[in-house]
């Protein structure tokens, strides 16, 4: 997969981990919990990352209709991941959480490594990895267990913070931590923007290059006019969060390099927010009606709230199959 795949692949991952938690908070009826990482999970994502994304995995375990949208939404390299924990008598379903994917650069493509936190039975899970005959490799003091059959292997931080993924993944998650390899702490750029959204339960980050392919596929045909390229090379980053505890709310933020880059930015949206309500069902009318394009201090802002009940109605609309398809 070329890098520009990679990054469309992270921006389709993201989207579908929104949708999954929205609706799971939607079916659980609560007050959405602030989803931060610790410092450990954050020492363990290279600083070269592309994309963050945060959910709260507890409440997603709670409700078996969102598990059952989880299972028709996301994407196969998610299920692996999954489905390699569930598998390997961990429980992480049960003792997770946070769960948080991050995207980051190897080479001339890109890695996704999952981290988890909560509360885990470490000494019961390596009592199970020595009953099952279960070899660890060593990377210094670490000890990185594999999954089965599929590919995934997995490494405990700490009893409360572990990093699983693809074996490659998981080493450069442990380069990064034991500082052989810069870290997130030591990308200024993320870690500010973090501060902005990991209030949230479910929130999301996005570099440069990934906001540009997200924007490309939000604005549509739009981003083909001549006025997208001059914006397109002044994105800088972008940010996402939702929340429940009063209906749905959902938040973009793109920062652009300057104000009247961030102006033009919502001129485009509005224009094709413009379009689609004039060809779009009385349902998605009602959706783009809700929501607010605007822009300040060089952001390009994008707002949408509605009843819980409004948003639910939403998720069978075709405007919602594009986003999660």
């Amino acid at each position: 997969m070329s890098q520009p795949e990679n990054r469309e692949f992270t921006l389709k991952l993201m989207m579908k981990s929104l949708a999954v938690s929205a609706i799971t908070s939607l079916m659980m009826s609560t007050v959405a919990q602030a989803a931060q990482l610790g410092n450990d999970a954050k020492a363990a994502i290279p600083k070269d990352v592309m994309q963050i994304i945060v959910v709260d995995y507890r409440a997603m375990q709670n409700s078996p209709a969102a598990m059952n949208l989880k299972d028709r939404v996301l994407p196969p390299e998610l299920k692996r991941l999954e489905t390699a924990l569930k598998t390997s008598g961990l429980k992480v379903d049960q003792d997770a959480d946070t769960l948080a994917f991050a995207s980051f650069r190897a080479g001339d493509g890109s890695r996704i490594v999952g981290i988890a936190e909560g509360q885990f039975h470490t000494g019961t899970i390596m009592a199970n990895f020595v009953k099952n005959k279960t070899k660890a490799a060593v990377l210094r003091n670490n000890q990185i267990y594999p999954l089965g059959s599929a590919g995934m292997s997995v490494c405990f931080l700490n009893q409360t913070t572990m990093v699983f993924g693809d074996r490659e993944a998981v080493k450069a998650a442990l380069d990064a931590r034991d500082s052989v390899t810069p870290n997130l702490l030591q990308n200024s750029d993320m870690v500010n923007e973090m501060a902005a959204v990991d209030q949230k339960a479910i929130w999301s980050l996005l570099d440069q290059k990934g906001t540009q392919v997200m924007m490309k596929s939000v604005l549509g045909d739009a981003s083909q006019l001549a006025d997208y390229d001059t914006v397109k090379n002044r994105m800088k980053s972008a940010r996402y969060t939702m929340d429940f505890s009063n209906g749905v709310k959902f938040n973009m933020s793109v920062v652009m390099s300057d104000t009247i880059t961030a102006a033009t930015a919502s001129t485009l949206m509005k224009g094709v927010s413009m379009m689609r309500k004039a060809s779009g069902s009385p349902l998605e009318k009602t959706a783009l009606d809700s929501t607010t394009i605007d822009s300040n201090s060089g952001t390009l802002t994008v707002d949408y709230s509605s009843s819980d009940s409004q948003f639910s109605s939403l998720l069978t609309s075709p405007l919602f199959q594009s986003v999660v398809k």
